[in-house]
């Protein structure tokens, strides 16, 4: 009977094993791309987003005793902060109904688990626009429905899990009867595979036998990349201030609330967590206000405050993790607007201390930011094409309104990295450019996160990039300009050009390992040929209407020489046009061709 129901630690423990069975298969994973090139990155953006939720979930799951709501809650935040890609965008969903359906367990049982993978399947279904069957959201729906049943059966959490498990893997074996795509492809659906991996992981470890990572430890999330974090550095203003505030017995927090009053007195608030923890992210230039409302609600652990100005980058205060309530012998007192301060508040009231002795010249307001009235944030995958976009917008760039995310194909940015760059962003309305379809849901949840106007202009590359940069109208609100610069990208035919890195069939068409593929922007392909140049000639002429204007990015499997010879040969094919070479530096596609 003892195992009927799983505390706080197992489920972490079951999440760590989960983990590590889906960083055992990433490859396998990845092989599962539909389309032949060398881009299958489902499994390394699913390996990601978990990962951020793991780093997250150990942190509050060091104390045996901790509540499996806390834990899932973690792990939903870690996973919020960290996805990558629609595979990880989807997975950060699917542990946010889990963390909904956890919500106040201190521990859980086999009807509690199902429901919370109902109702982690029903926010996947709500992330998505317009749900494809044979997806990650077929398999995680019919695992789940069929935990349900099991549960009505036997409340057993091992039982259920076993059944979810079994389900999972059946739902994915049927993908290629419900998706065209994966059928003529000969696979099954790569998101779903991953999501049963995590499955069975995590029943390993309640079978006892959990699964090592290679490393023989919990696997390590991402870090933010170099120009992340120097985005964030060059442009952000004030102060900084982040802590956990924990909710004292019998006094749960008020997320709303918590939220208006920082918004009331900062910029770039978040507040993520549940009634018992929250964390809390502000940008003013008040920490010590920030502080001393979280001291107000709540006991406070790691705590970190930086000066984000660059005007006193010496002043980098504590990181701390002062107090972590569980972990305590007893729930210590902590000062409010109308309690005196005791000694059991002295843990949290150093660290406080030494956060905000800062000289009063560094505390003072911040000089006056210009912020313009409109922004963009733009995703690219080289140096090349960053440049290009960047160029684009050199009005914007003056001025901090324009902003170079770095990801695309087998690179996608994090939901976090794209919000950390709105926030960055010296703008009143934002619109962002995804520039890879991968990215689109990625940035569509981005929008939702931030008190600003954020648009979406989904395009999917570059090229549409640059187009809908062309319609830009600074003159003009987001949503405006988001309708015209989305109708400008889509007006502009592309090709992308890379060679396939096995045998598939693409569109109903025989492609060979090693040929050259040529794709249109939604991975239909256009031709197919064992010689580049031929390859991109058959593509062209399938363009509708032909073309007046051809630019040629050419990318980091290419030379200048030979696009050079590829533009002689395309002039020999339609004299009157107009082509241009630019140097694109693109991963995994050899030419971006834009056709007007």
């Amino acid at each position: 009977m003892a195992r009927r129901s799983r505390s706080g630690a197992g489920f972490l423990a079951a999440f760590r094993s989960a983990v590590a069975n889906l960083e055992a298969h990433v490859e396998e994973i990845n092989a599962l791309n539909v389309f032949p090139v060398p881009d299958g990155d489902t499994g390394t953006n699913m390996l990601a987003t978990v990962r951020a939720a793991l780093e997250e979930a150990d942190r509050v799951g060091s104390n045996p005793d901790v509540d499996a709501s806390a834990v899932a809650h973690a792990a939903s935040y870690g996973a919020l902060m960290g996805a990558r890609g629609n595979s990880g965008v989807i997975t950060s969903q699917i542990l946010a109904g889990i963390a909904h359906g956890l919500a106040g367990k201190r521990r859980f049982n086999g009807l509690d688990l199902a429901h919370a993978l109902d109702a982690g399947s029903r926010n996947a279904y709500k992330a998505v626009a317009k749900p494809v069957e044979g997806t990650i959201l077929t398999v995680i729906r019919e695992a789940s429905a069929a935990a349900i049943a099991a549960a009505e059966r036997d409340n057993d959490a091992e039982y259920v899990l076993s059944v979810t498990v079994d389900a999972a893997e059946k739902a994915v074996a049927k993908t290629p009867s419900l998706l065209p795509v994966l059928r003529e492809a000969h696979v099954v659906d790569s998101g779903g595979q991953g999501l049963f991996r995590l499955f069975q992981g995590a029943l390993e470890a309640t079978r006892g036998r959990p699964v090592n990572s290679a490393t023989g430890t919990a696997p390590a999330g991402r870090a933010p990349t170099r120009e992340a974090v120097s985005a964030v550095e060059e442009t952000a203003y004030g102060y900084e201030t982040v802590y956990l505030v924990r909710a004292r017995e019998g006094h749960p927090l008020d997320i709303p609330a918590i939220q208006t009053h920082f918004e009331s007195i900062g910029d770039s608030v978040l507040v993520a967590g549940d009634p018992t923890l929250v964390k809390v992210h502000v940008h003013n230039d008040r920490p010590d206000a920030v502080i001393a409302y979280g001291l107000s609600i709540g006991a406070l652990s790691r705590i970190t405050i930086e000066n984000l100005d660059g005007q006193a980058t010496e002043v980098r205060e504590a990181k701390a993790a002062a107090f972590v309530g569980e972990a305590a012998p007893a729930v210590p007192s902590f000062p409010t607007a109308s309690s005196s301060a005791s000694t059991s508040a002295k843990p949290v009231a150093s660290v406080i201390a030494q956060a905000v002795a800062v000289s009063a010249a560094a505390l003072a307001p911040a000089a006056e930011v210009t912020r313009l009235p409109l922004g963009v944030v733009a995703v690219a995958p080289s140096d090349g094409l960053a440049a290009v976009l960047t160029d684009m917008a050199a009005p914007f760039r003056e001025y901090g309104a324009f902003r170079v995310v770095r990801g695309g194909q087998s690179a996608n940015p994090s939901t976090g990295e794209l919000l950390e760059a709105v926030r960055a962003t010296l703008a009143d309305e934002l619109l962002i450019l995804p520039n890879n379809p991968n990215v689109v849901l990625a940035a569509k949840q981005v929008a939702s996160m931030t008190d600003r106007v954020v648009h979406v202009v989904p395009t999917r590359n570059c090229a549409e990039g640059v187009a809908a940069l062309f319609e830009l109208d600074r003159t003009k609100d987001a949503a405006t300009n988001a309708k015209r610069m989305t109708e400008a990208g889509r007006a502009l035919q592309t090709m992308q050009v890379t060679e396939a890195v096995r045998d598939a069939t693409v569109t109903g068409k025989k492609v060979k390992k090693g040929q050259t593929i040529v794709l249109d922007p939604d991975d239909g392909l256009l031709a197919v040929d064992g010689d580049p140049q031929r390859a991109v000639l058959a593509g062209l002429a399938k363009l509708d209407g032909g073309f007046g204007l051809l630019t040629v990015y050419y990318g980091m499997d290419a030379t200048l020489d030979e696009a050079e010879r590829l533009v002689l040969a395309i002039r020999e094919l339609a004299p009157g046009a107009d082509v241009e070479v630019v140097h694109g530096g693109q991963p995994h596609y050899r030419y971006l061709i834009s056709a007007e």
